[in-house]
């Protein structure tokens, strides 16, 4: 599975940590950036994260920064991402059983990498699979979005 992952200064290093994870776990990943604790505007780094996504470059992308929120927000914006921010285990599986989120947001401030690491491993390896109501509910979600104007 091809991952790209992404941070801004506030996420820096748990990207780092998430990054080796998933390089030892045999997934590829390209880093967007950023390279450093120097400060970053989020939007520039969750942006083009999100449209790879978004056109069948990535099956799945990683936006850390310090809540997690900003990343999604901006992530959020683009047509056919469905971002999730998580910081359980439990609403990341769901997040892909139930929602078919193909971008996690997590805050780098907020969790460690250990729990960081079990919400990452749990939602790449999560299935959307849960049958017709939640199919019907991702359908409504991109019918909204064909009111989106292309990029």
């Amino acid at each position: 599975m091809k991952i790209a992952i992404g941070a801004d200064h506030g996420g820096y290093r748990l990207k780092e940590e998430i990054k080796e994870f998933l390089v030892n776990e045999g997934y590829k990943v390209s880093d967007f950036g950023t390279d450093s604790e120097a400060s970053v505007d989020y939007p520039d780094i969750a942006y083009p994260l999100a449209k790879a996504v978004s056109k069948g470059e990535f099956e799945r992308g990683i936006l850390i920064c310090g809540t997690g929120i900003g990343m999604s927000l901006v992530a959020n914006k683009v047509k056919g991402i469905r971002a999730a921010l998580c910081s359980d285990v439990y609403s990341a599986r769901h997040s892909v059983l139930h929602n078919n989120a193909n971008v996690l947001a997590l805050g780098g401030r907020v969790l460690g990498p250990g729990l960081a690491k079990e919400i990452v491993d749990a939602w790449l390896k999560e299935k959307f699979s849960e049958g017709e109501r939640h199919i019907r509910r991702v359908n409504k979600i991109l019918d909204l979005e064909k009111g989106w104007k292309d990029e």
